[in-house]
């Protein structure tokens, strides 16, 4: 199951989720544990203002496919980007733990392993 989470440079949880400059993508298996935790400079902090909202979901959307993503993980997600999510049957889990890796292994043990 690959999870994505919005990142800081520190390691813990970017709570901008549509402005995020970085995130992460996590391979997870259902017992919560880690196997890969790769890391991405997205921009989307710089990116957020170019365009219309639709074109800014349309690249996060790309972003999720290109990365197989089955799950995100964050602290907020606006309603727009919820109904996205939504519509392409992505879960949204609450990131609840300020270490993003810590808190992607909370929420899939929450979530039941999904």
């Amino acid at each position: 199951m690959n999870l994505m989470i919005p990142v800081r440079p520190d390691g813990t949880v970017e709570p901008r989720f549509g402005k995020a400059p970085m995130v992460a993508v996590a391979t997870v298996g259902e017992d919560g544990s880690i196997q890969q935790w790769d890391t991405f400079q997205v921009g989307w902090d710089e990116l957020h203002d170019l365009g219309t909202e639709g074109s800014h979901h349309a690249r996060i959307v790309t972003f999720l496919r290109e990365h197989e993503v089955d799950a995100v993980v964050a602290t907020h997600v606006g309603p727009g980007m919820q109904r996205t999510l939504t519509s392409m049957g992505l879960p949204m889990l609450l990131a609840t733990l300020p270490d993003a890796k810590a808190s992607v292994s909370a929420a899939v043990t929450r979530a039941g392993g999904r």
